[in-house]
């Protein structure tokens, strides 16, 4: 639990101690505290003031990324509220906590943890579960065209639609199979057997017309099928 309110975090110590399954590994009064805890300790679970000195939670929340693990905001202003969900937060609870509406979002949060153990059984079986727009979509990797960096997000493209996770490439990367999919530049991962064309400096899927890195371009090279 982060805040930088003792007394918040005594009241949701008590709250975390009632329910079962639920332990408090550490305490943090500020964001840079948590930022280091958790590169020290596996945690699934944060719960998150928002304004505090130094960095706030959303900001703190940005700055995990694909690391991030599951998160309810406790604050007591209603106004980041749409800012928090849009970085995909199990829940948003506002201060004073009621212990109905504390269990309410532990339960969320449990829900959230059962659907990535799912998510992570299925993926060395040719699925990737994406979490979009707080829904939880199964993916061919099959399907997967391309994905793109976009800040603290990858778009994911597919030939129906995109989606938008919020990941760094780098973690998606490490995800799918490398026999099939290459980075070809810092912002772009491809599927190899996607390309319908390599051309000026750009390789094409479909309608899209994607750099290629000149560190990227011999090793691509060596990877298609050339006569």
């Amino acid at each position: 639990m982060i805040d930088d309110n003792i007394i918040a975090r005594t009241t949701l110590r008590h709250l975390a101690g009632q329910v079962s399954g639920l332990s408090v590994v550490g305490e943090c009064s500020n964001g840079i505290e948590a930022f280091n805890l958790l590169r020290r300790e596996k945690i699934d679970l944060l719960l998150l003031d928002i304004e505090m000195p130094g960095m706030s939670g959303l900001e703190l929340t940005k700055n995990l990324g694909a690391q991030c693990p599951a998160i309810i905001f406790t604050t007591s202003k209603k106004e980041y509220a749409v800012e928090a969900f849009e970085l995909n937060v199990v829940d948003y609870l506002v201060k004073p906590i009621t212990p109905a509406r504390f269990i309410q979002a532990i339960s969320r949060a449990f829900e959230w943890k059962n659907e990535w153990a799912f998510s992570e059984a299925y993926q060395d079986k040719g699925t990737l579960f994406i979490r979009d727009a707080g829904v939880i979509i199964r993916v061919n990797i099959r399907d997967i065209l391309f994905a793109e960096a976009m800040g603290d997000y990858v778009k994911i493209h597919t030939a129906e639609r995109f989606y938008l996770a919020h990941s760094t490439l780098k973690s998606l990367e490490e995800r799918l199979p490398a026999a099939d999919f290459m980075r070809i530049h810092r912002s772009y991962v491809v599927a190899l057997h996607r390309i319908d064309m390599v051309r000026e400096g750009t390789v094409v899927i479909r309608e899209h017309q994607i750099p290629v890195s000149d560190s990227f371009r011999s090793i691509l090279a060596g990877r298609l099928n050339i006569l």
